[in-house]
């Protein structure tokens, strides 16, 4: 008997639930539904320009780096131990155009060069007498030229033997290949002396004072701080707008002009990572300010005048070079030939002058929606007054 009960309540619960739904179904389909106005008839307003072609300056702002005009790598002539120069030999140690920066332990060639010029002091002095006699209109030349040689200089150049005679007599006594021999001693003993070749700093040293080092290691590397350049990264299709030559103005970080340049130089290849062109500035003016290689700048190039073009908000352009126009209150796509791309704004051409161009961005719109165009008065009214227009079109 129980479960007959249970079944009945059962059942009992479910007819009633089913039959309050299908009630409730029934009661909403009786009520009206309100007229909905169709889409067709909303408005919006549109923010417009009307299209007139001109004369634009457009400048290209970008960011560069400070680099130095030269960057040379101190490389060892000859293998030895590396002495004291007039600098120290220590990274970030600045130096002098002409100073001398190290010393290759030199002694042992020295002195041999000194042996060398020894013996040709001697094999002159064998020859002079012989000279007097049967070259006499050569003697004196080569006796000063005797008299100026020095253990401890350079060999004073070789007197002009334009006679065949003294020629081969001179080359029959070996003096030729011992002075050219000396010649070459002395470039060689040049080799262990390392001068700055331009007023610059160290920016790695490899080799220490004390080092052992052989014929061709890099000792230093060093940068030239009296020629500074900026080298500045550029969108490829930006660097046509950009000519060597041009004036150049670079900013402090508080977005003041501080320093002069001029374009010295663009790269005749782009950077297959970051597709961009390098143009390298050249500082002229400083203004005062110390400049340091690394330091990064704001760089801005000037603009030339492009014609018969329009600037406009890039947010306005959509599909790459589509906009909207409005024309007898509904909106319109047209295509526009962009001339340039800037940061925030396009500069463009293509379309009829006297359109009304739509210039900001519009969500969820498609072509033929009626709009309304938003007047310079309606522009200065309070947003206040402006929501409750907008409410008023729309509640139409």
């Amino acid at each position: 008997m129980n479960w007959r009960k249970t079944t009945f309540v059962t059942v009992a619960l479910i007819t009633l639930l089913g039959g309050s739904a299908a009630l409730s179904e029934l009661f909403i389909s009786l009520k009206p539904e309100p007229p909905r106005r169709p889409d067709e008839d909303l408005k919006r307003f549109v923010k417009t320009e009307v299209v007139d072609y001109g004369e634009l300056e457009s400048p290209v702002f970008a960011r560069g780096r400070v680099v130095s005009g030269n960057e040379v790598t101190l490389v060892s002539e000859a293998a030895g131990k590396i002495e004291q120069g007039q600098v120290s030999l220590k990274k970030g140690t600045s130096f002098k155009k002409g100073q001398l920066l190290a010393v290759i332990y030199k002694d042992e060639v020295e002195l041999a060069l000194k042996a060398r010029k020894s013996t040709f002091l001697n094999s002159l002095t064998n020859i002079l007498p012989d000279m007097k006699i049967d070259f006499p209109d050569s003697y004196d030349v080569f006796l000063n030229f005797f008299n100026e040689i020095g253990l401890n200089e350079s060999l004073p150049e070789l007197p002009a033997t334009e006679n065949e005679k003294l020629k081969i007599f001179l080359a029959s006594r070996n003096i030729l290949s011992d002075y050219y021999g000396i010649k070459q001693d002395e470039k060689k003993l040049a080799r262990h002396s390392l001068y700055a070749p331009f007023e610059g700093t160290f920016t790695q040293v490899n080799s220490e004072v004390g080092a052992y080092v052989n014929s061709g290691s890099q000792i230093a590397k060093m940068i030239s701080t009296g020629k500074l350049e900026v080298e500045v990264p550029v969108e490829n299709s930006f660097s046509k707008w950009i000519r060597i030559g041009d004036p150049v103005d670079l900013y402090s970080p508080e977005g003041q002009v501080e320093m002069k340049g001029r374009v010295a130089r663009k790269a005749d290849f782009v950077d297959m990572n970051t597709q961009s062109r390098s143009i390298f500035v050249q500082v002229v003016n400083t203004g005062g300010k110390e400049l340091l290689s690394g330091e990064y700048k704001q760089v801005e190039f000037p603009g030339h005048l492009i014609s018969d073009v329009m600037e406009m908000p890039r947010g306005a352009v959509f599909n790459s070079n589509e906009v909207f126009t409005v024309v007898d209150g509904k909106l319109k796509k047209e295509e526009i030939d962009i001339v340039k791309v800037n940061e925030t704004t396009i500069i463009f051409n293509g379309i009829s002058e006297g359109v009304h161009l739509v210039v900001e961005p519009l969500i969820n719109v498609k072509e033929n929606s009626p709009v309304s165009i938003f007047s310079a008065e309606e522009g200065n009214q309070s947003p206040g007054n402006k929501q409750k227009q907008v409410k008023t079109q729309l509640g139409r």
